[in-house]
């Protein structure tokens, strides 16, 4: 047997009482059990369990849209027809807000052109009079406009244009990302001609906006917007993919804040710890424990859900530089967007370089601004794209 004074260093060293044994069982709990178990079906965490749910989340996914189709068209189809002076986005000049919904026909099971006009029309009825002067304007890009059945049926109710089936034809020896480009131009010029708006919200027909979404562009563009150094960015983005707003990514922006989670959580849980064990002072290990503690928990179990509480109130909402990826809803002023047109003409979309790297890459070329609000102020819906062919499409 060993001797007793030996094994002595070692018993005060394994005593529960010794921060670091608490600190070790706590930290094994958490990321070896608690989260694993809590965040298995968190589909942007790192533990979420990808080939247990990722199939079936996936087809509940697809049937929850296909419901959300259907109910968009009932929505339509109960609404009485308005006159043309009345529809929703009429022909009033210069709004304030123009919405401008960019739609082509893809998978018509899902309606999703009704999805996103159905959730913009509700959301401005309910609105009141501070949305009093936003319009909606429905811009059908489809090579057969009359094969777009629910275009045909949202014309109705809003202003639609057609990009093709009059004088304008398509160049068929276009790539598709010319023509995209070409259609997202088309629409956005169109925009300007016709209504002259402050503003233009260019979305994409299978983003739906979120509940909140005008009192936080409210804000945005009457408080946080007149600052002078957010005045004349090029764009602003109302969605970036949930996949890619992890802490661990090549966004400086996003580093400073995951060590400001760390200099704020690490504090308050080395307090708490404090209190509970009733230490009477705080030392700075404990602190560093904390924040790191903080940190990777943050991090692993998915910033985009810790994200979610800046929903609270349109002040929380925030603003970073933008990155790259993706489309679904573009914010312009009238200036930014006459700029955006006039470096959109000048470049040729291909494979490899579609419109939202062309629109990134502006930022280097032009020596143009551009942000990101998060969380998203539009939900991407969906999951079949209008550039590839994808018959057994996912979430991830």
């Amino acid at each position: 047997m060993l001797p007793r004074k030996l094994l002595q260093p070692w018993g005060r060293l394994c005593r529960w009482s010794n921060p670091f044994v608490q600190f070790l069982t706590l930290t094994v709990v958490t990321f070896g059990v608690l989260a694993p178990l809590i965040c298995q079906q968190f589909l942007y965490s790192y533990f979420y369990m990808r080939h247990w749910y990722l199939r079936p989340m996936s087809q509940e996914f697809l049937k929850q849209s296909q419901e959300d189709g259907l109910s968009a068209l009932r929505y339509f189809e109960r609404l009485q027809t308005p006159n043309t002076s009345e529809r929703l986005g009429g022909n009033a000049p210069h709004p304030w807000l123009l919405i401008t919904i960019i739609t082509v026909q893809r998978h018509p099971e899902f309606h999703y052109v009704l999805q996103v006009a159905s959730r913009f029309h509700r959301l401005l009825q309910e609105c009141g009079p501070p949305c009093r002067r936003h319009q909606i304007l429905l811009c059908n890009v489809e090579m057969d406009p009359d094969s777009h059945w629910d275009a045909k049926l949202l014309s109705n109710f809003m202003a639609t244009v057609d990009h093709y089936g009059g004088r304008e034809k398509a160049e068929f020896s276009l790539n598709q990302y010319e023509k995209e480009k070409r259609d997202y131009t088309y629409c956005l010029e169109k925009s300007l001609k016709a209504y002259d708006p402050e503003y233009v919200l260019l979305v994409e027909d299978d983003a739906v906006p979120e509940e909140e979404i005008f009192p936080v562009l409210h804000h945005l563009l009457q408080v946080r917007f007149s600052k002078t150094h957010l005045q004349d960015a090029l764009y602003v983005k109302l969605y970036h993919p949930e996949r890619l707003q992890r802490y661990i990514n090549p966004e400086p922006m996003r580093i400073l804040e995951w060590l400001g989670v760390g200099m704020f959580l690490g504090p308050l849980l080395g307090f708490i710890y404090a209190w509970v064990s009733s230490r009477s002072n705080l030392s700075w290990p404990v602190v560093l424990f904390f924040a790191l503690y903080s940190m990777l928990l943050v991090e692993l179990v998915g910033r985009h859900y810790f994200l979610e509480l800046r929903r609270l109130a349109p002040p929380l909402c925030n603003i970073v530089p933008v990155t790259e990826c993706c489309t679904p809803a573009m914010l312009f002023s009238a200036s930014s967007a006459r700029r955006a047109l006039g470096y959109l003409k000048e470049l040729h979309c291909r494979p490899g370089f579609a419109k939202d790297t062309a629109l990134y890459s502006l930022l280097r070329t032009k020596g143009e601004r551009a942000f990101v609000v998060e969380p998203n102020l539009v939900r991407h819906v969906g999951m079949f794209s209008s550039l590839r062919t994808n018959g057994n499409p996912e979430l991830l």
